[in-house]
């Protein structure tokens, strides 16, 4: 997972660390994970995404008891159902969880993710300079 997000950083399209060290802790092991998911193809990562639950003071300024959610695609797997497959297991992973939101923190240069969260059934709630925040409810 970190060789692939580094790939991304070198595209420009990931500005959060991408070392060995922060996947583990921050996607596999964090405290706050309901989920992480990761599509593959013979061992090739495709993607994954993760579903955490937001907590008082988090980062993102979500509303303490939603989800939040990270999708991180290969570029070479774009437009290959990838995403999609994934949300459908996180979408599960949320009710199960009994979370009525989940929150997807997307920035304002990132043009595909904004697309994909748009195609996933998100919708925006709230935009800051640097971020479009949209929401999905859990009762659709």
């Amino acid at each position: 997972m970190s060789a692939f997000l580094r790939e991304l950083t070198a595209l420009g399209k990931r500005l959060s660390p991408d070392d060995e060290e922060f996947v583990q802790r921050y996607y596999i092991e964090g405290e706050d994970k309901i989920r992480c998911s990761v599509a593959d193809d013979e061992g090739a990562v495709l993607g994954f995404q993760s579903l955490k639950i937001a907590r008082a003071g988090n980062q993102w300024g979500v509303e303490p008891g939603w989800g939040i959610v990270g999708t991180h695609i290969r570029p070479s797997a774009a437009r290959r159902g990838v995403g999609r497959a994934l949300f459908e297991v996180t979408r599960k992973a949320a009710e199960d969880a009994g979370l009525a939101h989940i929150d997807a923190s997307i920035g304002a240069n990132n043009p595909e993710g904004l697309a994909y969260y748009e195609a996933m059934g998100f919708r925006t709630y709230r935009t800051s300079m640097d971020l479009i925040c949209k929401r999905f409810d859990i009762s659709r």
